[in-house]
């Protein structure tokens, strides 16, 4: 079961979100709150973190730095990041945080569906692929 952890202020992202990936194997974990985020990736391990820019009380750019912070640390595990941005410009800003991918919204599904697919890949390479221990 893939885990992915949605964090956005608005309804209508997380709805995209997850309208655009539900799926048999898919578990989509919503938070609103940018204070939530680490709470949530402690307790319910994701295999990726999707953040909006937008986030209450704390926006994604904030947020992902905490989360990179915090694995560096060894307080959390080392999630992949994807950055849902609100236009080009913000790229700049949001490259500092060393998110995995961003998009900029409003995000086609296939492409959201696409890149989350690339971030996971290595997961389940790795679940599938025998480690040079094993063979």
């Amino acid at each position: 079961m893939t885990k992915i952890l949605v964090a956005a202020e608005a309804s209508w992202v997380r709805d995209q979100v997850r309208t655009s990936l539900t799926g048999p194997g898919q578990s989509v974990i919503e938070v609103e709150r940018g204070q939530d985020v680490r709470g949530a990736v402690l307790s319910n391990s994701p295999d990726l973190v999707i953040l909006d820019l937008q986030i209450a009380n704390m926006g994604g750019i904030a947020v992902a730095l905490d989360l990179r912070l915090e694995a560096g640390a060894g307080r959390l595990p080392d999630t992949p990041i994807l950055l849902l941005l609100d236009r080009e410009a913000d790229r700049f800003l949001a490259t500092r945080t060393e998110a995995d991918a961003m998009l900029v919204k409003p995000v086609d599904a296939g492409l959201l569906r696409r890149t989350i697919k690339k971030l996971l890949s290595p997961l389940e390479a790795a679940a599938v692929s025998p480690t040079s221990e094993d063979a």
